[in-house]
């Protein structure tokens, strides 16, 4: 299959800490640059969205990421 042929979609999930619209825009392009170096795809069809994930609501080993950005502070 030739990579003009599907629309790439990439979902990228980050915690809600102060990441900044410049931060988020070399996301968005460091992404599409991937897709078109490794797959060649064509950027102006490549769809990449953000979450920003609330830290009560991201989870690991067990907790809160919230309850540990309190511990390690």
């Amino acid at each position: 299959m030739n990579g003009e042929q599907t629309m790439p979609y990439v979902n990228i999930k980050i915690t809600n800490e102060g990441v900044t619209k410049e931060q988020k825009q070399r996301l968005i392009q460091g992404a599409t640059q991937l897709l078109v170096d490794v797959l060649g795809k064509n950027p102006a069809t490549t769809v990449v969205v953000i979450d920003e994930v609330n830290t009560d609501n991201w989870g690991i080993g067990f907790e809160q990421v919230t309850e540990l950005r309190k511990r390690s502070a």
